[in-house]
């Protein structure tokens, strides 16, 4: 004789967030980890500046980057110091 196990909607519902926590878990990086090196979108995003306030930056040479294949790539420590230096 066989064992009948009723799965309730509350247990589903449990499971199916438990289930995103994991795969969300597996895509992010590991806790404290961030990226060291940013594209130009993503430092406009974080600074909260236009195209030309962030080449502006650049040309000044006050915010370094590094051009790799037409991207242009800002290392993250250069921008904490940059909003440390309140330039």
């Amino acid at each position: 004789m066989t064992a009948i196990e009723l799965i309730t909607k509350e247990d589903l519902k449990t499971f199916r967030t438990e289930l995103l926590n994991d795969i969300k878990g597996l895509l992010k990086p590991g806790m404290g980890e961030q990226k060291q090196w940013l594209k130009s979108y993503e430092v406009r995003k974080l600074l909260n500046i236009s195209p030309g306030t962030l080449q502006t930056l650049r040309i000044n040479g006050i915010l370094r980057f590094s051009k790799i294949g037409g991207m242009l790539y800002y290392k993250l420590e250069d921008i904490h110091r940059l909003l440390e230096e309140g330039s």
